[in-house]
């Protein structure tokens, strides 16, 4: 396709029900040779709100919320810290920023006005999250036991106070806390009052 309209883009990437793009699937999508025509093109999606860049190369539709966003900006990552213990509900604030686990590099990227933080965890201790909706996050014992190793390493901080613990699976917790074979998580989480 030598030129190709906003309205028709529009079309495709609802036809086909796109929700995440990047570069390179957009070129064969809208049949562009030339990559500075790519750019300009999709500079002018972004000007016409049908898509938003979230970071290089990668655009997402307006339709998709910030937890998929964190998916697919850092992969792998999945939801974890206070944005995952606020979603299920043991933290009564939502926090601003949303918090990541990833095995890579630790970074933060802002998106429009929203930040996305996305924290390095050894792949040993990348487990624990599930798909929920389209997205994946950490369950309860795991956002509980990633943000405990953090704090306990001097990485982040929490008011421990704040957390409202009554719907945690207490032996799913302990079994976490096993399963990861980090020396004093147990005692750290004994003396927070968490187990």
């Amino acid at each position: 396709m030598a030129s190709i309209s906003t309205l028709s883009a529009l079309r495709i990437i609802e036809s086909k029900n796109i929700r995440f793009l990047t570069e390179r699937e957009a070129r064969n999508l809208f049949g562009f040779e030339n990559i500075n025509s790519l750019y300009k093109f999709l500079q002018r999606l972004e000007k016409n709100k049908v898509i938003r860049r979230v970071s290089k190369g990668k655009y997402v539709t307006e339709h998709v919320g910030d937890f998929e966003v964190a998916n697919f900006i850092v992969q792998p990552s999945y939801i974890s810290f206070e944005s995952a213990l606020s979603y299920h509900g043991v933290l009564s604030q939502f926090p601003y920023t949303v918090t990541s686990a990833t095995t890579g590099k630790t970074k933060s990227v802002l998106v429009g006005k929203k930040e996305f933080e996305f924290c390095h965890i050894a792949a040993k201790m990348f487990w624990g999250y599930l798909k929920d909706k389209n997205f994946l996050i950490a369950d309860r014992e795991k956002s509980l036991i990633d943000i405990a190793y953090f704090s306990m390493k001097g990485l982040k901080g929490i008011d421990w106070d704040e957390l409202d613990l009554t719907e945690l699976d207490k032996n799913k917790l302990e079994k976490y806390i096993v399963e990861t074979k980090v020396k004093d998580l147990g005692h750290f989480m004994t003396v927070k009052g968490i187990i």
